[in-house]
């Protein structure tokens, strides 16, 4: 019952350092860098980071079969370079809210996709109803008592398909976590997400990193989205995930507002509403009814 405990804490400190990077990925926004300069230079330092490990360890280089190798590759375009480049993409052309909303809807795609392919994976009654209590929860906390929508079929459609790159990858970790370890695993999604990231830096080449010298603040801040964000909290979330299940653990992707408007009430003195603690609740009394057996 402890180690549960643990990896359900991990899951949630793993979605709380997540929740917090919208201020880190900002500075480095408005220091001159694209999304996808951003992307690329945090799993560099993440894929650098796990060689080094896997080097000292001796850990195995390649999968046992190439359907295996080509699952890999699929871990490392849904969760990596495609779901970060139309999340942010999504920025472009709709609302922060529109955005928000859409990709912490995530679990309720992740749950309906796997529930398909694995029927051990399947929500009773009592877990589907909290599942769908944590979404309500969701929408109260970012649409803020302002329920109001501003379509933008571009963008909207780019939401949705980030967040339907994060229900693939939780899917396909699936049968991953089955054969192979945590560590190995990571690896392999940096590297395939950098890998597929070549063709976008054909077209627009060049990292910026130039940007970065002389100013100590915005190298932390970098450092600080490779090492912590990405590293550890990528293998964290996938030993999480190994150990609860792919549906439990997605489910704390519900948090994510709640932390993002926590993180900026903390530090840019935003107000908190009641819609905040009403959806707050929402996902609380959620999240506990769908991790109930």
């Amino acid at each position: 019952m402890n180690s549960r405990y643990l990896y359900h804490a991990t899951a949630f400190l793993v979605v709380s350092i997540w929740g917090s990077t919208f201020v880190f990925t900002k500075l480095l926004l408005l220091a001159g860098l694209t999304p996808a300069q951003i992307f690329a230079l945090r799993f560099i330092i993440a894929y650098l980071m796990l060689l080094v490990f896997c080097l000292w360890r001796g850990i195995r280089w390649m999968a046992d079969s190439w359907k295996d190798e080509l699952l890999m590759a699929g871990l490392g375009i849904s969760g990596g370079s495609l779901y970060f480049l139309a999340e942010n993409g999504a920025m472009n052309y709709t609302t922060t809210t529109n955005t928000s909303l859409i990709v912490c809807l995530c679990p309720l795609f992740a749950s309906a996709l796997i529930s398909l392919f694995y029927k051990s994976q399947r929500l009773n009654r009592t877990q589907t109803f909290g599942t769908l209590m944590a979404a309500a929860g969701v929408v109260v906390v970012v649409m803020n008592g302002h329920f109001v929508l501003h379509l933008s079929p571009k963008g909207d459609a780019l939401a949705f398909v980030a967040c339907l790159c994060w229900a693939v990858y939780s899917l396909l970790m699936i049968p991953a976590n089955a054969r192979y370890d945590t560590v190995f695993i990571t690896r392999k999604v940096f590297f395939y997400g950098l890998l597929s990231m070549i063709p976008y830096f054909i077209l627009r080449p060049g990292l910026n990193t130039h940007l970065l010298l002389g100013q100590p603040a915005l190298l932390w801040t970098l450092l600080f989205l490779g090492c912590v964000a990405s590293t550890l909290c990528f293998l964290a979330w996938n030993w999480a995930m190994k150990k609860l299940g792919a549906v439990v653990v997605t489910n704390y992707v519900y948090f994510n507002p709640v932390v993002t408007i926590l993180f900026a009430w903390l530090l840019l003195s935003e107000s908190i509403t009641v819609y905040f603690l009403l959806g707050t609740l929402l996902i609380l009394v959620g999240m506990y009814l769908s991790d109930r057996r």
